[in-house]
């Protein structure tokens, strides 16, 4: 089992959740001795930045996880959503171990710089929201159906043209899982993982069945002409 969790959030103040951040030294040390004290463990696997703090230099996130690895109470140091400045700067003064960012057939933007970065660093990447936040299960709902308080509903790709648009190439998708006997999640799975061993993408679930929905994906294969 590899054990990870986070910091980088201020959540004294709920109404601003997800936009405010709080990545100051002594913060990430309290997080830390917290997680260590709630988990009932001596060590963290991997401690990951939770967003980038525009108030405090990478410089000195790097170097705190740096001093919590060398007294043994985080083995690795992650980051997440990054840019590759960003990640070039850490990894300067402690090796960065994986990236997490959002990666799916839904949302390829980070093929163009931040895949090349975390290569050319030799550094893991972690592929979060693989399923497109439900979008390439093929169960998608227009932003109007969701939630106030869910993601989707202020989601420009859940928005009326988008959403549409979205969903006829998901049934694509469909088409293409139909041929080949399984699900459009597992093709969303199958294809992210041909893209490189170095990726690994971490979908969100349930339910038991949809743990071992996803898993069966890892058994579909590509050739350069298509799936076999």
């Amino acid at each position: 089992m590899v054990l990870a969790t986070k910091f980088g959030y201020d959540l004294t103040d709920m109404s601003r959740f997800g936009r405010a951040f709080d990545s100051r030294p002594e913060r990430i040390r309290a997080v830390a001795e917290a997680s260590l004290r709630h988990l009932g463990t001596d060590h963290i696997d991997v401690l990951y930045q939770h967003r980038v703090d525009p108030n405090v230099p990478i410089e000195d996130v790097a170097g705190t996880v740096g001093e919590l690895v060398a007294e043994g109470k985080v083995r690795f140091f992650g980051l997440s959503e990054a840019d590759p400045d960003t990640i070039r700067r850490a990894h300067a003064v402690h090796p960065v171990s994986v990236l997490q960012t959002e990666y799916s057939l839904f949302e390829r933007s980070v093929e163009a710089e931040v895949l090349p970065t975390v290569r050319e660093l030799g550094i893991g990447f972690v592929a979060c929201s693989p399923l497109g936040r439900g979008f390439l299960t093929g169960t998608a709902t227009p932003a109007a159906d969701c939630p106030p308080n869910d993601l989707r509903a202020h989601d420009p790709r859940w928005q009326p043209g988008n959403y549409e648009t979205n969903q006829a190439l998901v049934r694509d998708l469909g088409a293409i899982a139909e041929w080949k006997g399984c699900t459009v999640a597992q093709v969303a799975l199958g294809w992210l993982l041909a893209q490189g061993q170095d990726i690994v993408p971490i979908p969100g679930t349930r339910s038991a069945q949809r743990v071992a929905e996803n898993v069966a994906a890892a058994h579909l294969t590509f050739t350069p002409k298509g799936w076999i």
